[in-house]
């Protein structure tokens, strides 16, 4: 029995050496990896050991793994209670006897990424009425001025430079701006036939995001294929790709151009409706090219959900706007600076503080969106280990994973029961890439942090994700 029982246990010695490692070779000898490069890499969450690498110094386009990166520095050096604050007030002499505010409304943004956001619909809930009413409550009814919104919190380049044309009209690729509302998206609403030519706008929400286009899209197939070509600040665009045919009501989410402007027109309308007359148009800080000048005596304050929420949402739902605001806020706080190229540095120095390799990190954005980004599974595994060991704030960066399977973007993804409880995850996508990063708990009992990045494969993104799926099985089976 015992001699039976040994060879039972020296066969599947040989069974677990065998299998380390096998579903990775055979990923590598499929066909759709001709010409992908990958960088792998699995490391003792505990130790820091490595247990697993493969390329794991090559610098690859980690799409939105990136997030992690940004969302941990964050976390760590703003900590998870900080705050976002919108103010509004005004400029001027207040006439308290006949009404009349001799001044300018003057709406102060924060850099709040989730101002007004449906995300967060119960925080922000009527916060503009609010605003009208502290106004109303004053004994406001003529303004001589105009409402202005002060966006100067940060630049005013509210999209990386180096992100591609093609996505900055498009919701996913909003600029993070000194006073950014509604997730600064605004949605395009068709009625389409069969006939690709028969396009109809039904509407724009919200209505004062109304500028010209050049139509070139047309309804084909099923699909959204659909694309928003817009600059920021600018007041048209044009509009290209297809959309689903025979639908009464396809929405097609595009950025808004200029939050802050928005901002003023939607505040000047409200005044208007409760009976108070603006003399000027809405304009912002930087369209008058000027900084706000005299005293602002506050009306009213809106503070943003405490920055663990956001983050939780920013990596669920893998939000690139609220990312590129946490970084831009990292150069506002620590370089006096709401610049994406000052905010990158902090982020580089927080890497380097953490003890992590920064060599083969080239970060442009902080979300991950930009194709000149790349980094190494080596270092984000790192990153992941530090934080484990180090991070002071771990239970909210780990409640920012989403759970694979049942919720945010991997909803679909490592349903595999093996996943339960195991795998905590942020996955990564674009244009030939995939990526994934995150902490594993094994069969045997290893706490492991990991990261794998795809690049430059050919064929279905699902055979990519299928074939990173068996290899995270194989890992929490056999290490």
């Amino acid at each position: 029995m015992r001699r039976l029982l040994l060879c039972y246990l020296l066969l599947l010695i040989f069974f677990q050496s065998f299998s380390q490692g096998n579903a990775l070779e055979k990923f590598l000898a499929d066909t759709s990896m001709e010409h992908a490069a990958v960088s792998f890499c699995i490391r003792d969450s505990d130790s820091g050991n490595t247990v697993f690498e493969y390329n794991s110094e090559k610098s690859l386009m980690p799409a939105s793994v990136m997030k992690l990166i940004t969302s941990s520095a964050a976390l760590e050096l703003l900590g998870p209670e900080y705050t976002f604050r919108t103010t509004i007030g005004y400029t001027g002499t207040f006439n308290k006897r006949s009404g009349r505010l001799t001044g300018d409304i003057i709406i102060k943004g924060g850099g709040d990424p989730v101002l007004g956001s449906k995300r967060f619909a119960d925080h922000y809930s009527g916060f503009t009425e609010g605003w009208i009413n502290e106004i109303k409550k004053l004994g406001i009814k003529k303004i001589t001025g105009r409402v202005i919104t002060d966006d100067s919190y940060y630049d005013y380049l509210p999209v990386p430079a180096k992100w591609l044309w093609e996505d900055a009209g498009n919701y996913y690729g909003a600029g993070a701006f000194g006073l950014s509302v509604y997730d600064n998206t605004y949605e395009i609403r068709f009625k389409t036939s069969s006939d690709s030519l028969s396009l109809v706008i039904s509407g724009i929400v919200p209505e004062e995001c109304s500028f010209e286009f050049s139509n070139w899209l047309v309804a084909a197939g099923t699909a959204d294929e659909g694309y928003v070509f817009a600059a920021p600040y600018s007041t048209n665009g044009w509009l290209a790709g297809t959309i689903p045919t025979n639908l009464d009501d396809f929405v097609l989410k595009a950025s808004i151009a200029d939050p802050p402007r928005l901002m003023a027109k939607i505040i000047n309308k409200k005044l208007e409706s409760a009976g108070i007359s603006v003399s000027g148009d809405p304009s912002t800080a930087r369209l008058l090219q000027s900084s706000i000048t005299g005293k602002i005596i506050p009306v009213a304050e809106i503070v943003s959900p405490p920055l663990k929420d956001i983050i939780e949402i920013l990596n669920h739902e893998s939000v690139n706007l609220y990312a590129e605001h946490l970084v831009k806020e990292l150069g506002k706080v620590f370089r006096n600076n709401g610049s994406t190229a000052a905010g990158t540095e902090v982020v580089n120095g927080f890497l380097s503080t953490a003890g992590i390799d920064t060599g083969g990190m080239f970060i442009e954005d902080g979300s991950g969106l930009s194709t000149l980004n790349a980094i190494n599974a080596k270092g984000v595994s790192d990153l992941l280990c530090y934080m484990k060991k180090k991070g002071k704030y771990l239970n909210e960066f780990l409640h920012s994973f989403p759970e694979p399977g049942k919720e945010g973007t991997l909803k679909n993804y490592f349903k595999d029961p093996v996943f339960d409880s195991r795998l905590k995850a942020k996955g990564g996508s674009m244009t030939r890439v995939r990526s994934y990063a995150g902490y594993l708990s094994t069969i045997s009992g290893k706490e492991l942090s990991f990261c794998i990045i795809v690049n430059n494969y050919t064929g279905p993104s699902q055979n990519i994700i299928a074939w990173i799926g068996e290899i995270l099985k194989e890992t929490i089976l056999y290490k």
